[in-house]
Formats: C-alpha cells, structure tokens, sequence
C-alpha cells in the first residue's frame, strides 16, 4: 500500500545525470590542470638550459638586419696597392 499513498522513492535521475555531467568536467579541468603543469615544467627546464648555456642569440651580431648571417666588415684597407 505504500505504492498507493506515493511512499515509493522520489526520481533522482536528473540530480545523478547532473553529478555525472560535474564529476566529467572536474576531470577535465583535473587533467587539463596537469597539461599546463608540464608545460610549464618544460618551459622553465628550457629558460634554465638556455641560461647555463648562453644560446644560440649571445652569438649573433646585432648590428644586422638578419643577425643569423653575421657581420663582414674587414679589417684594414680594402683596395689594391
């Protein structure tokens, strides 16, 4: 008789489809999270090689245009004798 005066369970399928949706995003975001961690262990690991290291750029001349292809002024006259 418990049927007939509404005493049966209440529906709770929404609220648990709604848990779900919210557990499924907090992972994301969880391993999203994780993602921008290694990125930035990995960005920083860069900038402390390249700063023990000097890199490539404290090499290249800065009074070009295109520092890559290096100054080629000469030394001493340049014309014959």
């Amino acid at each position: 008789m418990g049927g007939l005066l509404g005493g049966g369970k209440p529906d709770t399928s929404a609220a648990e489809a709604q848990i779900r949706a919210q557990q499924a995003e907090t992972e994301r975001l969880r391993a999203q999270a994780e993602q921008d961690k290694v990125k930035l262990a990995e960005d920083l690991a860069a900038k402390r090689q390249a700063r023990q290291r000097g890199g490539a750029r404290a090499l290249l001349a800065e009074e070009r245009l295109n520092p890559e292809t290096g100054v080629t002024d000469t030394l001493g006259a340049s014309g014959g004798l």
